[in-house]
C-alpha cells in the first residue's frame, strides 16, 4: 500500500510516542518530559497532544483497502 507523507509522518510520531511508553514502562523514565522540562510544561503537552493526535489518525491506516494491482497501472 502507497503511503502519503502524512501518513508517513503519523507513523513515526506514534513510533516515538510507543518508544517513549516503553522507557516509562521499562525505566520509569519519560523522555519528552526529561527532554522538555516535565509533563506540566507547554512544550511537553504540546508534544503529547501532536503524538495523541497522529496516534487518533493512523487508525485510519485500519481501514484502508491496499490498492489492486489495476489500481496500480
Amino acid at each position: 500500500m502507497s503511503r502519503t507523507p502524512l501518513d508517513r509522518l503519523a507513523l513515526v510520531l506514534v513510533v516515538i510516542g510507543a518508544l517513549n511508553w516503553l522507557l516509562v514502562g521499562l525505566f520509569q523514565y519519560d523522555l519528552v518530559a526529561g527532554l522538555f522540562g516535565g509533563t506540566g510544561t507547554f512544550l511537553s503537552r504540546t508534544i503529547y497532544s501532536i503524538v495523541g493526535l497522529a496516534g487518533l489518525y493512523s487508525i485510519s491506516l485500519l481501514f484502508r483497502e491496499a490498492p489492486t494491482v489495476r489500481d496500480k497501472v
